[in-house]
């Protein structure tokens, strides 16, 4: 397990440098993995340790070249919107968007994730979407009485799981 902190991006991620203003999910390298059955991979802290245990083959990574945007929103005293400014976000803010999820990782004895990186997931298994591997290890946990947020049983029963998952039929 790990996170591929050698690497190298998806190679379709290549193709585009520089900073983006657009959001991760508007991204063209996003949306055109999208299309050859990549999903991000989800953003809920609960699923922190994700990437790091999801089996290699199915798991990529470009680099974050977007903007995270700060809106500010005027209101009049009768609750209208009388103003909105957007900015991106200072770096400061943006590290602190990893901070809680670092803790997470460190309560897990994981290391942190390595910046600047969106990743992207394939469904494993049976399954033909991301959404229905998650609810698959949800039941899963709820079954074996684990909660389902970062805990070492639950990061446990994910890693088996996943690895059941992705593991060639026998004969």
């Amino acid at each position: 397990m790990s996170w591929d902190e050698d690497g190298t991006p998806h190679p379709l991620a290549l193709r585009r440098t520089g900073r983006s203003e657009l959001e991760p999910d508007r991204l063209p390298e996003m949306r055109e993995l999208e299309v050859l059955g990549w999903e991000p991979a989800p953003e809920d802290l609960r699923w922190v340790f994700l990437p790091y245990v999801w089996p290699p083959a199915d798991r990529t990574w470009i680099p974050d070249r977007s903007t995270h945007w700060a809106v500010d929103t005027t209101l009049d005293g009768h609750g209208h919107i009388t103003g909105v400014e957007c900015a991106p976000l200072p770096e400061p803010d943006l590290r602190d968007l990893d901070h809680e999820a670092d803790e997470a990782l460190a309560e897990l004895g994981l290391p942190p994730r390595p910046r600047g990186r969106l990743w992207l997931l394939r469904p494993v298994g049976p399954f033909t979407t991301l959404g229905a591997v998650l609810d698959h290890l949800d039941d899963l946990a709820e079954a074996r009485a684990v909660p389902a947020r970062p805990s070492m049983a639950f990061l446990t029963l994910a890693r088996a799981e996943l690895a059941d998952l992705a593991a060639p039929e026998g004969p």
